[in-house]
């Protein structure tokens, strides 16, 4: 608390300490319109600021994926949405794979698989994205031979 009060403190002193503008001086800014040099001020301090949010939530992104404890024995393979709230859920713990409800306040085991899903083969034979890539890869290769 002491610090964060020293460095506010600091950062407000020049202003404290400044000299009050002569009657001349607001009397010249008084007259004097509005140019194109504050508005590009005002532009720059807005890329600015817009760039600071940008950059953190970039590093809270990045630093959110980041776990206190790696546990490679339990993962998440997939999921399904089933309603605004409520999800089911693959886990995989080890060798066995369970079937998981997921619902605010409640998690559920739904089914212990008793074959593992393999998620590689299940996620071409849908056709979503990775099916999408493939087709747009093939189709760059065939326009870039002709």
């Amino acid at each position: 608390m002491r610090f964060i009060l020293t460095v506010s403190l600091f950062l407000v002193s020049p202003w404290l300490m400044a000299e009050t503008p002569s009657k001349q001086a607001i009397a010249s800014l008084s007259k004097e319109p509005i140019g194109v040099g504050n508005y590009l001020q005002m532009f720059f301090g807005l890329l600015i600021v817009v760039g600071l949010i940008i950059g953190m939530a970039w590093f809270m992104r990045r630093m959110g994926k980041m776990s206190g404890i790696s546990n490679a024995n339990l993962r998440v393979v997939g999921g399904i949405s089933i309603g605004q709230r409520e999800r089911i859920v693959l886990v995989q713990a080890g060798e066995q794979q369970l079937l998981v409800g997921v619902a605010p306040g409640t998690i559920r085991t739904l089914h212990v698989l008793e074959e593992k899903i393999d998620t590689a083969a299940t996620s071409s034979t849908q056709g979503g994205m990775s099916g999408f890539a493939d087709k747009l890869q093939a189709a760059m290769k065939k326009r870039g031979q002709s």
